[in-house]
Order: structure tokens, then C-alpha cells, then sequence
């Protein structure tokens, strides 16, 4: 499992870009992919290839006609999917051999995960590696072959005729590796249910966590190498197991890592928010696209860091980065985007990678005038932050005090200088090309920005995230939620569509419970019941403990997968156990519970070899280990108290309250018409109830 998540981060190095260039009004070509949402497939529409989307009428089709299926995955903001089409794509002599062969299938991995974790488990036994575009050759019944990433030209039209004789001449063959690897696919990432005694310590975290500094970078943070990701769930574990451990070493290294991505050039430094990942060891140089994914997590890694430590560069980060999401991915019906393209037209007219973001020296000699040399020394103009091509990729190295005593010049005044600067290189900006947008929204990407937002209002106490965060869970609820009580995965033109997979239901209901902790509504949490009730209907596996990614509504394909480890975005099933943790305290079910420990239990010996594959399984272990508390406020100044508690950093507690009389057994028989009481419990057992704020507070240990 370790070598699939490291193999996830080295993918990605070869990845990504957006939507091609189609302004012109007559095409040559057109394909079938014109009747679709998707910006990745309309991006391929005009491509000479006979492209389909994937549904079942095309799966009867290459049936029908005895041929291949030819699988491509990418999404809208990948670079090297670009790259493929306009070398592969849009070359008539290659959509030829293409298109006599092979049934032409483009999906949108970010519309339909479920197809890309198939056949990128494929592509990885196959090569050992894996990342976008992804391609892979089926038989007809969706069985793979073959497959790999990216193709230059030459060696794509080698591989389509090798494996066009292939089937043609020796099909026996072809299905013979089909069998092999299609056994493979299912048998990988397989779960069993761990029968052993559960139980869990707080030798199990140290021992997880001391196999996981050997790849701290202690100097530059993240991990030790090149490229660097920036992992929110890694980093939200670290900084809680540092403060409850007492560990110093885990302390200073979280706070390095985040420094140095909000000080780097992963971090637009002019326009908010972040990219996705930095080429190089220093946070410097990014792969340009912003995702949504990205900037919910690290909204909310941010906030509890500021939460934890108080540290103003966090604070800082935060309201740059919603700044960012509100102006650029924000739906007047209060739904995100999903992402901003790596690539955009440079002064030539042509597509390149960064091309907004970049600056050379003289543009900004001639903007700043004499600020420049103040500029230039605080965002390292310098062989430090050099790019290439004479462009440079801002990066800070000093802090704040350290450039102000340098340069002799006030803290405040430099504050000043610095958001003058902003405004002025925003406005310079805004003369360039526009990367493009990615404009559908999807589920479980919005519900981790919500809890962005819900996030930063609870450490923040700022009322326009909360009506930021109230607006978008309005969207899922009337938009996504169908009347079934499914969850729909996709958004765009008003229209809602494909069935939602478990990250949908996960991730809405992890946000639920924190809206309802935010503003002690219980809709909220009512409906965070009713969608976990759901997914044991429809995604839940008996023989393992375990959920499915896909509910059993859904068309078969060649298996059902399960997603276990975390990523870039933590795995839906460590989601859902944690979910089902802190349902169990809220509504004293305890097969919600039990269902939690098992799914802990399963992974639990995984989880302490390679921590950061696991990180959010690990907080959920955190939870079992030291005290977890309950801290129910009722009364009718529950909101206050609350936001007098929300001040601190207390990661093992949940919140419930009212101001008014509940049914929800955590705060039934509580209420007072004369008095707000704050009740702090451990596992049913409650302390007495206090009516002040630190005397409750007094009550908690947050240490293990």
C-alpha cells in the first residue's frame, strides 16, 4: 500500500492541463462527445478521434463490432493530458489507426473516480506507475490489457498497431492477459476482516509516527525530496498527535511545512489560494493548476493551526485563500468550481504552463518603480527565486520582522507595501489570459470546501464564511439530494446528475456534523444521520466491515472497489469511520460505533507502517486513545459559550448544544429557561455542570 501512495504522488509529476483551444466557429470534426457537460470532454469534441463518452450503449458497441476498447482518462486541468491531445488527439494520421481498431472511450476521472480507480490499478500492475492521461486497452467487456500514461506520438501509434495485430491475429492471447490482470485488479487493495482483540494505544501512534520521521524534511518541510505535495490530512494528524504527545520535534516540523508552503510559490502570493503540488524541494516552483480539493483542506488545516499556535501567517493564509475561492469558483446558487488550468496563452498567443502567474524583472521594474528593490528583496528576485526564461515564481524566504529590520522600515508600513503591491500586480494580472475554469461542481470537492469554510468561521468567529458555508450546504441539500435520499455526484447548468460514490456521501457527512457543531442546528446533524443510514443500504459490506466506493445501484464493472488509503484527499472509508464515531457519541448508537472500531481494526496494522497513507485513520485512533470528550452547552447563551470554546485547540471533543429543549440524547432532559449550563462528559459519565466558560475548559485534558 506504500508503494501505491508514493506511486500516486509520482504520477502526478507527469500529469495534467485543461480545456484545448475551440473559439474558431467551423470544426472539421466533431464527435459525440459534443452532447456532453464535461469541460474534459468537450475539451476533445473536435478531435478527429471518434471519441465516445463511456455508458453502455459504446460498451455494446465494441461488443457488437468484436473491437478494443481504447480507455483514455484526464480531467479538465491537466497539463499532460493536453499535451497528448494536441501531439496524439488532434493528428489526423493517429485518429485513423485509432479509429479503425478501437472503440475511442474519453472519461472525466473527476466525474466518474469509480471507472479511473479500475483501470488505474490496471495501469500500475502493469507498469508499476500510473498518473494522467491515463490509457488502457480492454476487450470489448471492459477486461484490460494494456495500458500506460503518457505517449509521445511515435511510440502511441507503435503500441495502437502492436496491439491492433495482436487481437486481430492471436485474440487468444489478449484474453489471455485480460483474465490475468482483471484477477489482479480485484485481488488488489482486498480487505479482511481483522478478528483479533481491538485495542488501541498510544504505543501504536508513537510507533507509527517514528516509522514516518524518516522521511520528514525537517529543513523545508514535507516530505524529504522532490515533488512535493502539500498532504492536508497529514499534516491535521501531525499537529494533533504533536500537541497531545507533547512532541516538540512533530510541533516545529508541522509548523516548517506550513510556513514554507504559504511563504512558497506553490502559494499565489499575489491572487490567494494554492496549486497543486511544487516540482522542487523548496515549496517553489508549482504544477500551476488550483484545485478545489486542495484549498477546502488546506482552509481547514490552516484554521486549526492558527486554532493550536496562533500564528498570524495562518490567520493570513486563511482569508487569501477564501478570498480566492469566493471570487474565482464561486456559483451565484453558493456551489464551488472544481479547478483553475495550469495553462494559459502567453504574449504570443500560445498555450503555457504558469503563464499568468509568472513575472520577469522589467514588467516589474516598470510597475513598481521605486519599490522594486524592496519588492524584488522580499520576494526573492533573485537566484533564489528564479523559474526560468528570465521569469520568476515569487517566493518569500525572510519573514515579516526579519525584511522589515533589514530594510529599516515599520512592520506596518511594510504590511501596507506589501497589499499596495498586490492590488497593483492583481490589476497588471488581469491584462493576461485568463487560465481556464473548470466549471462543473462536484459533490464531495464542494463539501470539502464547505468544511473549509465552517472551519474558518469556528476558529475565525467571521460571519460571512458562515453564510458562505450555510449557502453551499443549501446547494447539496436541495441541488445534490435527490428524493430517494441519494446524494448526486455531479453539478453543472443546473442540471444534476451521476449516482454519488461513498467520497460524496463521506464528505457531506463529515461537513453536516461540523455545520451542526458551528451553529448548533440539528437539521444538520439529522441529515448527516439519515445519509450514513444510506450508505449501509447501498455501499456497506458485511463480510469486511468496509464500504464500497460504489453503492450497489450502480452498473457493474469489471469489480467493486474499496478506497482505503488516504491521499491528497483522504480515503472515503477512513471518512465514514470517523463519521460514524462521532454519530455514535450524538445519537448513542452503538453499531455505529462497533462498525467504527472494526474499520480501524482492519487497517490498523497498515496504519502503523506507513503513517502518511493512513494519516486520517490515525485520527480516528487518536480518538479510541486518552480521553474523547462530549461537551453539551444548553441553555439560551449555548452560541456564546460555544464561541468562547472554539477559541482553543481541543481536538478530542465533539460539541453538541441547544437553546432550547432537544430530543438528541446528548442534550435531552438539559435545557433551562433560567440558566446556560455546560455539561463535559467521557463516554456517558458527566462532570457536573458549570455555568463558566474556563471552569469547563478546566475540565478537559487534552494530552494523552
Amino acid at each position: 500500500m506504500y508503494k501505491l501512495i508514493i506511486l500516486f504522488v509520482l504520477i502526478s509529476f507527469i500529469s495534467c492541463k485543461s480545456q484545448t483551444e475551440n473559439k474558431m466557429q467551423n470544426f472539421k470534426y466533431t464527435n459525440s462527445l459534443i452532447n456532453e457537460t464535461s469541460p474534459y470532454l468537450l475539451q476533445h469534441a473536435h478531435n478527429p478521434v471518434d471519441w465516445y463518452a463511456w455508458n453502455k450503449e459504446t460498451l455494446e458497441l465494441a461488443k457488437k463490432e468484436n473491437k478494443l476498447l481504447l480507455i483514455s482518462i484526464g480531467y479538465s486541468s491537466c497539463h499532460w493530458c493536453h499535451v497528448m491531445e494536441h501531439e496524439s488527439f488532434e493528428n489526423e494520421e493517429v485518429a485513423e489507426i485509432m479509429n479503425k481498431n478501437f472503440i475511442c472511450v474519453k472519461v472525466d476521472r473527476e466525474e466518474r473516480p469509480d471507472i479511473d480507480q479500475v483501470y488505474m490499478t490496471a495501469v500500475q500492475l502493469i507498469t508499476g506507475s500510473g498518473g494522467w492521461p491515463l490509457n488502457c486497452i480492454a476487450l470489448p467487456d471492459g477486461r484490460p490489457v494494456w495500458g500506460g500514461t503518457y505517449f509521445p506520438k511515435d511510440n502511441w501509434i507503435n503500441a495502437l498497431n502492436q496491439l491492433a495485430k495482436l487481437y486481430k491475429e492471436t485474440p487468444e492471447k489478449a484474453i489471455e492477459y485480460a483474465e490475468n490482470l482483471t484477477e489482479g485488479v480485484k485481488n488488489s487493495d482486498l480487505v479482511k476482516l481483522n478478528r483479533n482483540e481491538i485495542s488501541y494505544t498510544i504505543s501504536n501512534l508513537n510507533s507509527s509516527v517514528n516509522n514516518w520521521k524518516q522521511y520528514f524534511d525537517f529543513d523545508l518541510g514535507g516530505r524529504k525530496g522532490a515533488p512535493k505535495f502539500p498532504l492536508p490530512n497529514n499534516y491535521q494528524f501531525l499537529l494533533r498527535y504533536a500537541v497531545q504527545a507533547n512532541d516538540t520535534e512533530v510541533l516545529n516540523y508541522v509548523n516548517t511545512s506550513l510556513t514554507n508552503m504559504a511563504h512558497g510559490g506553490i502559494h499565489d502570493q499575489i491572487g490567494g489560494g494554492f496549486a497543486r503540488y511544487s516540482v522542487d524541494a523548496k515549496w517553489h516552483v508549482p504544477h500551476f493548476e488550483k484545485m478545489l480539493y486542495d484549498n477546502g483542506q488546506l482552509v481547514s488545516l490552516y484554521s486549526e493551526a492558527y486554532q493550536a499556535t496562533k500564528n498570524e501567517l495562518y490567520k493570513k493564509t486563511v482569508y487569501e485563500t477564501l478570498e480566492f475561492i469566493e471570487k474565482e469558483l464561486t456559483t451565484n446558487e453558493g456551489a464551488f468550481y472544481s479547478s483553475l488550468d495550469a495553462d494559459s496563452k502567453n504574449a504570443e498567443g500560445k498555450l503555457e504552463e504558469g503563464a499568468y502567474y509568472v513575472w520577469t524583472k522589467a514588467v516589474l521594474k516598470s510597475i513598481l518603480k521605486s519599490d522594486f528593490d524592496l519588492f524584488s528583496d522580499y520576494y526573492n528576485l533573485n537566484n533564489y527565486g528564479y523559474w526560468e526564461h528570465d521569469k520568476y515564481v515569487l517566493i518569500r524566504k525572510e519573514n515579516t520582522y526579519e525584511i522589515s529590520k533589514k530594510h529599516a522600515i515599520s512592520i506596518k508600513e511594510l504590511d501596507n507595501k506589501v497589499a499596495i503591491w498586490k492590488k497593483i500586480l492583481l490589476k497588471e494580472r488581469t491584462k493576461k489570459d485568463k487560465p481556464r475554469l473548470d466549471d462543473k461542481s462536484l459533490t464531495s470537492w464542494n463539501a470539502l470546501m464547505l468544511k473549509g469554510f465552517i472551519d474558518a468561521y469556528t476558529v475565525f468567529n467571521d460571519k460571512h464564511f458562515l453564510d458562505i458555508a450555510i449557502k453551499n450546504a443549501t446547494f447539496i441539500y436541495t441541488k445534490q439530494l435527490q428524493e430517494n435520499g441519494n446524494l448526486n455526484h455531479n453539478y453543472k447548468n443546473g442540471k444534476s446528475n451521476i449516482n454519488g460514490y461513498l467520497e460524496d456521501y463521506a464528505t457531506v457527512i463529515d461537513a453536516f456534523i461540523s455545520l451542526y457543531e458551528a451553529t448548533l442546528h440539528e437539521n444538520w446533524l439529522t441529515s448527516a444521520k439519515q445519509l450514513t443510514d444510506y450508505t449501509f443500504d447501498h455501499f456497506f459490506d458485511t463480510e469486511s466491515s468496509m464500504f464500497y466506493f460504489t453503492s450497489n445501484e450502480d452498473p457493474d464493472l469489471i469489480t467493486r472497489k474499496m478506497e482505503i488509503e488516504d491521499n491528497v484527499i483522504p480515503a472515503s472509508n477512513s471518512i465514514m469511520a470517523k463519521n460514524l464515531f462521532k454519530l455514535s457519541h450524538y445519537f448513542s448508537n452503538n453499531y455505529y460505533l462497533k462498525v467504527s472500531k472494526q474499520m480501524l481494526s482492519n487497517v490498523k496494522e497498515k496504519a502503523q507502517q506507513y503513517g502518511s497513507g493512513y494519516s486520517n485513520w490515525l485520527q480516528l485512533m487518536s480518538y479510541f486513545v486518552g480521553d474523547y470528550y462530549e461537551i453539551a452547552i444548553s441553555g439560551k447563551e449555548a452560541l456564546i459559550k460555544l464561541k468562547e470554546i472554539n477559541q482553543h485547540y481541543i481536538p478530542n471533543k465533539l460539541i453538541a448544544g441547544n437553546s432550547k429543549k432537544s430530543t438528541l440524547p446528548l442534550m435531552e432532559g438539559r435545557f433551562s429557561e433560567k440558566e446556560t449550563l455546560i455539561y463535559v462528559c467521557v463516554d456517558g459519565a458527566c462532570k457536573l455542570p458549570v455555568r463558566d466558560t474556563n471552569k469547563a475548559l478546566s475540565q478537559l485534558k487534552i494530552k494523552f
